[in-house]
């Protein structure tokens, strides 16, 4: 299935601008949320094709979203990617088994993230 519309999940307003930036530039529509729980809720209402997840926001964490995600039958056809900050081989093995599809520790560099969305 092709990718076309994506969800960016950030509390960061400049995370979110740069990712959506990156995406809308190779063509990609993208839907913006800046909570775990407002995640969900447009998972829901927008089907979109794939999210990105950042981990650390205010109330749910990214991981608790992409649980919920990946457990409920209405969103769990939507592959998650996790995008953070957070390093650590635990974080990402922690990441992949709340459902994630893949783990992309930040700086976000393009041609990796696009090549990632493409190969899905």
């Amino acid at each position: 299935m092709p990718i076309k519309k994506i969800l960016v999940v950030d509390d960061s307003a400049t995370d979110t601008h740069m990712l959506g930036e990156m995406l809308k530039k190779n063509g990609y529509s993208v839907i913006t949320a800046t909570s775990g729980e407002e995640g969900i809720a447009k998972a829901k209402k927008e089907k979109p094709d794939l999210i990105l997840m950042d981990i650390v926001m205010p109330g749910m964490s990214g991981f608790e979203a992409t649980r919920v995600i990946s457990k409920d039958s209405e969103t769990a056809s939507i592959p998650v990617f996790v995008c953070s900050s957070k390093g650590q081989e635990t974080d990402k093995a922690w990441g992949l088994r709340q459902g994630a599809k893949d783990y992309i520790v930040k700086p976000i560099v393009e041609n990796v993230l696009i090549g990632k969305i493409r190969s899905l």
